[in-house]
């Protein structure tokens, strides 16, 4: 699954270059993660990065864009491919 940003987020901007695919960026009033885009930094690393950082832990599991760990290595390659 994706990830998401809930509305406790501080714009304390840490969470954005720490994304590796690239997914997170800034909305209209927090920060933001393109579903497309994540892959939970499956691929690059053995847990996501923006969770590790974010300091009130406001970055959550999207249950709306559900994904096996399977599926999530699939779109880090099509992903990788495409850069």
């Amino acid at each position: 699954m994706s990830l998401f940003i809930t509305d406790e987020c501080i714009n304390c901007d840490v969470c954005e270059p720490e994304c590796p695919n690239d997914a997170i960026y800034q909305g209209d009033e927090i920060y933001e993660i393109e579903p497309s885009k994540c892959t939970q930094c499956v691929g690059h690393y053995d847990e996501p990065q923006c969770q590790q950082v974010c300091p009130v832990d406001c970055i959550l599991i999207d249950e709306e864009h559900p994904e096996t760990p399977e599926q999530l290595q699939v779109k880090y390659e099509q992903l990788m491919k495409n850069k």
